[in-house]
């Protein structure tokens, strides 16, 4: 069955929905999961968003998108501007990916406590984006839900543990997967959910025992 989305397109600042809209999202994916406001950002630009990106407005977006913005905001056109009055210090470059889809961006964004995130991801149309990577790992979900992100050390029943304390939260999985370098090293969960997960919530994982780090994106319509 057809979305909607799949009919008319995002509401949304153009000219582009995957160029624009995707990009926005993009933007404010990597604010999300770095968990804090970004001061520096070096933005890496493969395939088509290399080659026509700056003319349809995907430098600008991805930038409005690192301050917050969402793909209908009017401000997207002057995010440069408003970039450099929040502080924000942005810089781009070209990139060449293996693999990867023609509408990516790789962002490496820093805030001013010292927190760091790497994140590749690609704008698939319509205003819809797909994560790939984070820090180097290969991931692979959407945005389409809440979604948290944890990183922890790898001991036996952590998950369960997370997972206890979203069941009595009231917080539905509907997706859930979990990447590790290696037996004992450190571990990225990827939990997506049909409700909102609480600021509660949130601290309550992120005082389990090993666990590292807990970043959340809430979905544009949640």
């Amino acid at each position: 069955m057809l979305d909607i989305f799949d009919i008319l397109g995002p509401i949304m600042v153009g000219p582009s929905s995957s160029h624009t809209a995707g990009a926005v999202r993009i933007g404010n994916m990597a604010r999300s999961l770095l968990g804090g406001e970004p001061k520096t950002a070096n933005i890496g630009l493969h395939g088509s968003f290399a080659e026509t990106g700056p003319g349809h407005g995907t430098d600008r977006a991805l930038v409005a998108g690192l301050l917050g913005m969402r793909p209908d905001d009017l401000r997207i056109p002057r995010s440069f501007e408003l970039a450099e009055k929040e502080g924000l210090e942005v810089s781009f470059r070209k990139v060449e990916l293996k693999e990867a889809h023609p509408n990516t961006a790789v962002l490496r964004v820093s805030d001013g406590s010292g927190r760091t995130l790497e994140l590749q991801a690609a704008s698939t149309g319509g205003g819809r984006i797909r994560v790939d990577a984070l820090d180097g790992i290969h991931v692979n979900f959407t945005g389409s839900f809440n979604t948290l992100i944890i990183r922890s050390v790898d001991v036996p029943g952590k998950l369960a543990e997370v997972t206890w304390i979203l069941e009595h939260g009231n917080v539905n999985i509907a997706n859930m997967n979990l990447w590790r370098a290696k037996r004992g090293g450190s571990v990225l969960m990827v939990i997506e959910t049909d409700e909102k997960v609480s600021p509660k919530v949130r601290t309550l994982i992120g005082e389990l025992e090993d666990v590292t780090g807990v970043t959340y994106y809430e979905r544009e319509d949640a």
